[in-house]
């Protein structure tokens, strides 16, 4: 999947990747905006910056996440 920098989207699930931390389990249904997403041509390794509601700004797997609209 390709993200964009605006999408609103929803951490769906704990991520399989390495990168996921077991602190990021909280995270798990908090929706939030992409603010900084993969510039390495959607490589799915590659981590997104997400801006959640009320949880600050993390660096999360791409296969965490659910598109909830598509950029404006």
């Amino acid at each position: 999947m390709v993200f964009h920098r605006g999408q609103m989207v929803r951490v769906l699930r704990r991520s399989t990747d390495e990168s996921w931390e077991e602190y990021m389990d909280v995270l798990v249904g908090s929706r939030g905006i992409i603010t900084d997403p993969d510039t390495q041509v959607n490589d799915p390794d590659s981590l997104i910056e997400v801006s959640l509601e009320d949880k600050g700004t993390f660096r999360l797997p791409q296969d965490c996440l659910e598109v909830l609209e598509p950029a404006s």
